[in-house]
């Protein structure tokens, strides 16, 4: 009996699996960035600048996670100081003992539901911030896994020394 053995190039599976990484790692990179600046551009569509008042990045456009989170920070702030320190959830409170004690369409039931809608239209605002912000985070991951993958990809292709070592033994 006769052995038959088949040879395959010296390590063309590493270099199938390199490529692999670092097609797939190209994409992420890119589909990261992409992503980054697209988040990027609308907020910048809405022409918001952080207040004065901020605790930090007073005057600049909000287009970067850093300038959603003054902003989103900002926002909180002036909602409590006009509600009184009272969050959306505690104001409800507030809208019904108003209601119960002057009457549904009373003055005060809608002054009390005014400060609710603040609360909630702020609320609002910081949730679209705070996505904002994780779509920055979720988009720089892509890119840095997509950078990761290129250069594991890179160093799994064998060298021409590798090739050669391979053929001698």
């Amino acid at each position: 009996m006769s052995q038959q053995t088949t040879t395959t190039k010296p390590g063309l599976y590493r270099t199938i699996s390199a490529w692999i990484m670092i097609v797939i790692g190209a994409l992420m990179l890119i589909g990261g960035v992409v992503a980054w600046f697209a988040v990027s551009a609308n907020l910048r569509v809405e022409n918001m600048t952080v207040p004065g008042d901020a605790s930090s990045n007073a005057g600049k456009s909000v287009a970067g996670p850093m300038t959603a989170w003054s902003m989103q920070t900002t926002i909180h702030k002036h909602a409590l100081a006009a509600t009184d320190g009272l969050t959306y959830a505690e104001l409800g409170e507030s809208v019904n003992a108003a209601k119960e004690e002057f009457g549904d369409d009373s003055p005060e039931a809608a002054a009390a539901q005014g400060l609710r809608n603040t609360a909630m239209n702020a609320s609002f605002l910081r949730g679209s911030l705070f996505t904002s912000i994780l779509a920055f985070g979720v988009s720089a991951l892509a890119a840095g896994t997509g950078v990761i993958g290129v250069l594991g990809g890179a160093a799994l292709l064998p060298r021409k020394e590798d090739e050669a070592k391979a053929l001698e033994a």
